[in-house]
């Protein structure tokens, strides 16, 4: 079926959690974006890891309170969902194209002209996260700053092919099984929140697969296969000049790749937070391990939490409380320096 490529809203809006959802129409067919908070403010969008959406990915950062005073004070925040990947989702129709991730960046930039944003900070994970990273190389003058879980930024190795393609091949045949359930878990979080014969697992993991078994199968298996097709963007990431903040669990598959990515930008501009005991999803396993250097890297922006300072929600600008080195871009990368941290796994 042949999609306009002018963005339409549909006349389809649900409420979850104060948020509204908008299933709007591109070129590449349907997505759907739910928004929360105040349209007025500057924008926040974000873009989950592979068979995940906004409430399987980011939702642990959301609902630690300080992050949210964090986020929800300073922005509107834009969850767009891969295409068939939000809650309630029908099967997209076998005869429709499987996008390529420029396809998805694209489809990124039609969501922004159709709610008339202009620049943007976003937030990925993993494949969402290289999605976003394609999008601001593709659009540069439309991304103000890029914060980054467990990225990919290279081409798939032969083994994350392989391991890829033995997903497919789940999908297709079973579906969302059991088997493919755990291969999924086993890339979002680490061993120590999985659990173990002795050890149950958490209840981060246990709401995970909850989630994962309402996704399609088809339309995950849609976003695999562009992902698996993905090419290396390296070549391209010297030329961002947006600020980037990197996070990746050191328990993370991709966690060479986030420091092949961190190596491969700009220092001056960029930063890496390596978070022990974690897994690829910091947002969902460790999200209090992003609010200091999230503030940090929103106080080059003249933005901060809503608690150290009264002034009006609206105007979270007060240049004269932050020091002056923090609002310059080449100091960045020397306040955000590479740090770990630490987290004691005694209960």
């Amino acid at each position: 079926m042949a999609e306009s490529n002018d963005a339409v809203s549909l006349d389809m809006e649900k409420i979850y959690l104060g948020g509204k959802e908008h299933f709007i129409r591109t070129g590449c067919g349907s997505v759907s974006v739910i928004v929360y908070g105040d349209q007025e403010k500057p924008a926040l969008i974000t873009y989950p890891d592979l068979a995940l959406n906004h409430m399987s990915c980011f939702q642990g950062l959301f609902f630690c309170p300080e992050a949210a005073s964090l986020l929800l004070h300073n922005f509107c925040i834009y969850h767009i969902s891969p295409p068939g990947h939000e809650l309630g989702a029908a099967s997209i129709f076998p005869d429709d194209p499987v996008p390529s991730v420029d396809d998805l960046a694209d489809q990124i930039l039609e969501v922004l002209n159709f709610f008339g944003l202009g620049a943007v900070m976003c937030m990925g994970v993993t494949a969402g996260a290289y999605i976003l990273s394609l999008f601001a190389m593709k659009y540069r003058e439309r991304v103000l700053g890029l914060i980054l879980v467990s990225p990919l930024c290279k081409s798939p190795s032969w083994t994350e092919w392989f391991y890829n393609k033995v997903m497919s091949n789940m999908l297709y045949f079973y579906g969302m099984c059991g088997l493919l359930k755990e291969c999924l878990l086993q890339r979002y979080f680490s061993k120590e929140v999985r659990g173990s014969a002795e050890v149950p697992e958490s209840d981060i993991v246990q709401a995970c697969r909850k989630l994962l078994e309402e996704r399609q199968s088809s339309n995950v298996f849609r976003f695999l296969q562009a992902i698996n097709r993905r090419p290396d963007i390296t070549e391209g990431l010297k030329s961002l000049r947006c600020r980037t903040l990197i996070f990746v669990g050191d328990s993370s598959p991709f966690h060479s790749e986030a420091l092949h990515m961190t190596a491969k930008l700009d220092r001056r501009y960029s930063a890496l937070v390596e978070v022990q005991a974690c897994g690829s999803m910091v947002t969902e396993e460790q999200p209090h391990a992003m609010l200091i250097p999230m503030e940090y890297f929103f106080m080059g922006y003249g933005l901060y939490r809503p608690c150290h300072f009264s002034d009006s929600p609206r105007s979270p600008l007060s240049p004269s409380c932050i020091s002056p080195e923090l609002l310059s871009p080449e100091s960045m990368g020397l306040k955000l320096k590479p740090i770990k941290t630490r987290v004691s796994l005694g209960r």
